[in-house]
This record gives C-alpha cells, sequence and structure tokens, in this order.
C-alpha cells in the first residue's frame, strides 16, 4: 500500500485530497469483500461455529476471487516489460512495471495458484464449479475495472474509447473470411462450381458456357489450392524479419504488404486462367452467401454499428474470395445491413 501511495505522488494525485471511486473499482471491491465473508450467491454462508473445512473452502473462494488479479498483472508487468528499451529509465510507469514483472512478484501469483490448486483437492465437483465462476466473475470485473478509466492520451484500442461521433467520422476494416465467416468462402464457390458442373458424359447447351466437368473442376480446384497454400507460407516466411523488431517499421510494413498484394494478384489470376468459376449461376451464389454462418458475435457486432444513430462509420469489408454477391447475400441475411 506504502508503494501505491509513494507512486501516486510521483504520477501528480494530490492524497491530501478526497477522491470518489469509479463503479467499476467498488464493484470489483465489493465483490472481494463479499467472497472473503462467505456471501456468495447460490452458496449457503458459514455459520458462527464453521468447522476448519467450511474455513477452508471460504478460503479457496476467496483465493478463486483473487487469483485472477494476480494472475493478469503479473502478465501484463512480464508485457510491459519486454516493450521497454533496457536503457529506459524516464518512463512514467517504469516503477509499476518493474514491481509487477519483478522475480517477487512473479513467485507470488505463483504461490496463490498453487495455495488454491492445494485447498481445492478435498473439494467436490459443484464446489470447484463455483470456483471456476468466482474465477471468470473476478476475470470480467477487471476487464470492466480497465475498461472504465479515463483515455487520457490518444491510443489505438480500445477503437472507440476517444471517438467522437459529432465530429469524427469512425472507419472500420474488417476481413471476411475466417474472420467474418467460420468457413472460407472461396472454397464455397468452388463447391458450387463443382456441384452444377456437367458430368464428365453429359452434353451442355449450345448457347451456354461451356464447362468444365465436376470431376476436372475438382483436380483443377485441388490443384490450385495446393499450390495457393504452399506459395502463402513461403510468402509469409520471406515477409517476417528474421530478427525481433525493437521498433515500429512503417517503410517495412508497407513493402510486406506490397509483397503479399503481389502474392494475391498472381493466385487470382491462376483462378481466372483456370475457369474453375466460369458460367456460376448469380441465383446459386446469392443462395450460398444466406446460408454462411458467421463467427458469434459478427452479427452483433455489425448490427450494433448500423443501429446506432449518433455514431457515423464506414464499414469496408475486405476479402480474396472474388465475390462481392456472396458478401453482400451473407450480410443481408443477417438484416444488419440495407
Amino acid at each position: 500500500m506504502m508503494q501505491r501511495k509513494s507512486q501516486k505522488k510521483e504520477w501528480g494525485f494530490d492524497l491530501s485530497k478526497e477522491s470518489s471511486l469509479n463503479s467499476a473499482t467498488v464493484k470489483y471491491r465489493d465483490f472481494l469483500l463479499a467472497t472473503a465473508s462467505g456471501k456468495i450467491e447460490g452458496v449457503k454462508g458459514p455459520g458462527k461455529l464453521a468447522t476448519p473445512f467450511e474455513k477452508t473452502k471460504v478460503a479457496a473462494y476467496t483465493l478463486g476471487a483473487m487469483t485472477p488479479c494476480m494472475r493478469l498483472y503479473a502478465f501484463l508487468g512480464k508485457e510491459l516489460q519486454a516493450l521497454l528499451h533496457p536503457s529506459e529509465s524516464t518512463h512514467p510507469y517504469k516503477k509499476w512495471i518493474d514491481n509487477y514483472s519483478s522475480e517477487g512478484f512473479q513467485g507470488s501469483a505463483l504461490q496463490t495458484e498453487d495455495l488454491l490448486d492445494k485447498l481445492s483437492v478435498s473439494l467436490t465437483g459443484e464446489e470447484l464449479d463455483i470456483i471456476e465462476k468466482l474465477y471468470y466473475q473476478a476475470m470480467k470485473l477487471e476487464i470492466e475495472f480497465f475498461c472504465a478509466q479515463l483515455l487520457d492520451q490518444y491510443t489505438i484500442v480500445p477503437l472507440t474509447k476517444g471517438h467522437d461521433p459529432a465530429a469524427d467520422r469512425l472507419v472500420i476494416f474488417s476481413d471476411f473470411d475466417l474472420t467474418c465467416t467460420v468457413v472460407d468462402s472461396s472454397a464455397i464457390l468452388a463447391e458450387i462450381a463443382i456441384i452444377t458442373a456437367p458430368k464428365f458424359d453429359q452434353n451442355q447447351p449450345e448457347n451456354q458456357i461451356i464447362r468444365m466437368s465436376s470431376a476436372d473442376l475438382r483436380n483443377t480446384w485441388g490443384v490450385l489450392s495446393k499450390q495457393y497454400t504452399e506459395e502463402y507460407e513461403q510468402c509469409i516466411e520471406n515477409i517476417l524479419p528474421s530478427e525481433k523488431v525493437e521498433e515500429f517499421d512503417y517503410e517495412g510494413l508497407c513493402k510486406a504488404l506490397e509483397q503479399l498484394s503481389e502474392f494475391e494478384k498472381r493466385a487470382n489470376s491462376r483462378v481466372i486462367e483456370s475457369g474453375v468459376l466460369k458460367g456460376l449461376n448469380l441465383d446459386d451464389i446469392k443462395r450460398a452467401g444466406e446460408r454462411l454462418i458467421l463467427q458469434d458475435g459478427c452479427a452483433s457486432f455489425f448490427q450494433n454499428i448500423v443501429k446506432n444513430e449518433s455514431l457515423i462509420a464506414d464499414v469496408h469489408i475486405l476479402s480474396y474470395c472474388w465475390c462481392g454477391d456472396l458478401i453482400r447475400s451473407a450480410f443481408s441475411s443477417g438484416m444488419f445491413l440495407p
């Protein structure tokens, strides 16, 4: 506690003045105090003549509520310490970082976890479930605590924390394949082509585009997919620096993105030249898009943006699947895009 007071003085806080706690801090404090006194939702508290076992159980519950804080701060201390230059001495939070990255605090976090494991040995499955719920609740309250802090300087994340809806236009870029979707949409287009393709011995109408047979399409797509995967892995290997990057390299990032863009152009050209997607029916593509399964939270994320009338935002979806109609159908089916 004395160390905390010393740090606050260094950061310019006047300790003689009373300051009110924000609601997130109060919620976490009250949660810890309630747990330590045995007041746990759905659990009968210990009586006045609590047995040693009951006291051990309450101690385990209390540690279950405290451990996430210890582990989180130990993790943050190490992560932030790794970002500081060894010769850095003027960083305003250096002492804070040094404290939580120190071997002493790391050891305390491990000791807390070890004690929780030992106290939990004699507990029933139901009691272990309670500890799991307390741990989850404590981590949730920690997240609320960090999100409640005032933003003192511009930062990249959280994205909307410093956004002024009245003056700023928020531009959101989102990847589509495997970010919004559960499956790779390019594979869906290939599957549509294969399913709707004529059989090997089937005659095709003269007024329609001549298409490969389903067997030829499947073989061609297999070759294209294998080549894409192998060249993508090689491209990424060439892009990634061989040594640890000490500072942000904007020029290097631009060059890497250009290399990745050139790779994607070559891969797309091969698909076009192969003719595997030639003759696809637009209605089939739209139906596939409407049935496309989105990742959990994707629909609600974009719904919140669209429905927020005070938010001025442009949303851009990025994809290499070659088909805007598939993407528009996938989002329109969720009824959150006009």
